[in-house]
């Protein structure tokens, strides 16, 4: 759910004594990208550090952020780019103040890349790179459990992950369509949501009968993996964040859900010669076949088709934040649904 951008300035006093010799803060300026929690660049007399105020309801307990932080030193050691938190004097990576949550990591400078900025070899990079991921979250993780960690459960692993049912969607389609046609002052994005709803109810009207059964969760896996959560130095990955979503999923839908993402056109078509590349060098890194990739396509596929969390977040939570990525979107779910062959053979093939 999204937060209002309107918190409490970080307790930088209390916060700092915590730690061994990390300088006298000279500025506290918030980081603009990200959704959900809230970040920082702390700079003091002794260097630079990206602060993480967490937010988000479902993952910020210190019991699950600490769970995250173990594993992000584990995976640093297996050569995943990551940027583990700095411990305190108690050797604790979260601070609980006030009743809130916060982790100090080192800074990292970089800049993230969307798929138009990668080349093919960039694109074969980021494949192999998600394949690492995930194989080294399964190492990890299952040290963490043998070693009496809170790494979580392999009975997880037999989970099943319901696709979305159809008239669901076409009921929050209708509550959808009634908000957006009424919204005042309406304006073009008003228009091209119910443009796109309308749309859509044909679409999913035609190809109901294809919704997949449930899927089995295959494996750990980040669980948010998008350019905002990839830093590069140059054409290489530099650290990997924001790992609030850490758990056990179909790894495969992963791949395919951050390839929709990285490698989408703003007319909402993906470049598939790049996907191309980054599903094969996936499939070698992680292990995974072509039926596990072209099942996990179908997936998200019908995951796009029935999703409209953007709108949910206008609409319903009078939040704009996400607006900019209706456009481009809401076209791939369409685009998608008639190239949906050529899509099949860019990550299968």
């Amino acid at each position: 759910m999204p937060r209002s951008s309107a918190t409490a300035p970080p307790p930088l006093g209390e916060l700092l004594r915590r730690y061994e010799n990390p300088g006298e803060p000279l500025s506290c300026e918030p980081v603009t990208q990200g959704l959900l929690n809230r970040g920082y660049r702390l700079a003091t007399t002794r260097g630079a550090y990206f602060l993480k105020h967490h937010l988000d309801a479902p993952t910020a307990d210190r019991d699950t952020i600490a769970r995250q932080h173990r594993a992000t030193q584990r995976l640093q050691s297996l050569g995943v780019p990551v940027a583990p938190p700095v411990q305190d004097t108690a050797g604790d990576t979260v601070a609980v103040i006030g009743g809130r949550c916060y982790a100090l990591h080192p800074w990292v400078d970089g800049r993230h890349r969307v798929g138009a900025q990668l080349t093919t070899a960039g694109s074969r990079r980021l494949g192999a790179l998600l394949g690492l991921v995930h194989t080294a979250l399964e190492r990890v993780m299952e040290a963490g459990q043998s070693s009496g960690g809170s790494g979580g459960s392999r009975e997880h692993g037999r989970d099943e992950h319901p696709s979305a049912d159809p008239d669901e969607t076409f009921a929050l389609i209708d509550e959808l369509l009634e908000l957006a046609r009424t919204h005042r002052p309406r304006d073009t994005f008003d228009v091209l949501a119910e443009h796109r709803l309308l749309e859509r109810r044909t679409l999913l009207e035609r190809h109901a009968h294809r919704r997949p059964p449930p899927g089995a969760a295959g494996g750990w896996v980040h669980g948010d993996f998008h350019p905002l959560n990839l830093l590069y130095q140059g054409a290489e990955p530099a650290a990997i964040v924001d790992w609030d979503r850490l758990g056990v999923q179909p790894r495969a839908e992963e791949a395919v859900r951050a390839a929709a993402i990285f490698f989408v056109r703003p007319a909402g078509e993906l470049e598939l010669a790049k996907v191309r590349a980054y599903a094969r060098a996936y499939r070698r890194a992680a292990g995974a076949d072509s039926a596990e990739l072209a099942a996990a396509v179908h997936r998200v596929w019908w995951e796009r088709l029935n999703d409209f969390w953007i709108l949910r977040w206008r609409y319903q939570l009078h939040d704009r934040r996400a607006d900019p990525q209706f456009p481009a979107a809401s076209a791939l779910a369409v685009w998608w649904t008639r190239e949906y062959e050529a899509v099949c053979e860019a990550f299968a093939g």
